[in-house]
């Protein structure tokens, strides 16, 4: 079970106005996980749907998420700094931050591949391009369907790790995990969007008191 949290929330640290450009307010997100696995497929339907609410203006926005199980996961993201901070407050790990530099290489852009597959949904009134991406990163292939919008202009993990192969923001996202034989699907829709206003305050990159430094996994 630890497992299956650990690789979740490396997936969705992951998580939009009619038609219209928008380029500051907040989002709604809902992860649904699956197996066919029947055990692990159990595992999920205990934790339940993963609820995302995004607060964004600009290049910048903050990611948060509160599971009973998986915990709490902040994520705030900054491109005009080039800067990503992410919090973790998870039953088995405790209190974690990680702070890290966003930089998509020409080497991690290999590793990505996008073929647009002619297909396109409605998603809260937007219309979604859809693409399928292949992902290899760390021995771990992840297999998508994104469909994406140019009219919403959010920078957060799931939209800055495609760096310049992807123009627009991932609305509606099916992913197809295998890890030491495990296999997930992951659905990821925006359910929400409202615009308002976002005082900068929102996305300091502070670090909380009584969080330590996450290991390195390099």
């Amino acid at each position: 079970m630890k497992k299956i949290i650990l690789i979740i929330l490396v997936l969705i640290n992951v998580n939009v106005f009619a038609q219209q450009e928008i380029k500051e307010g907040v989002m709604t997100m809902k992860a649904t996980m699956s197996s066919e696995n029947e055990q692990v497929n159990l595992q999920l339907a205990m934790m339940g749907d993963m609820i995302t609410t995004t607060y964004f203006k600009g290049n910048k926005s903050l990611s948060h998420m509160k599971n009973p199980m998986a915990g709490e996961n902040t994520t705030i993201v900054d491109t005009d700094a080039n800067k990503m901070l992410v919090l973790l407050d998870n039953p088995m790990l405790g209190k974690k931050y990680s702070e890290n530099e966003i930089n998509v290489s020409e080497e991690d852009l290999k590793n990505i591949t996008i073929t647009d597959n002619g297909d396109s949904k409605s998603i809260l009134d937007y219309d979604c391009q859809g693409f399928d991406v292949v992902v290899n990163k760390e021995g771990v292939e992840a297999k998508m369907t994104i469909y994406v919008t140019d009219k919403v202009l959010v920078a957060t993990q799931n939209s800055v790790m495609f760096g310049n192969k992807l123009k627009g923001f991932p609305m509606y996202m099916i992913m197809n995990v295998n890890q030491g034989g495990m296999a997930m699907k992951i659905t990821m829709e925006v359910t929400e969007i409202k615009g308002e206003s976002i005082d900068d305050s929102k996305f300091l990159m502070t670090i909380p008191e009584g969080y330590s430094e996450m290991p390195s996994s390099k």
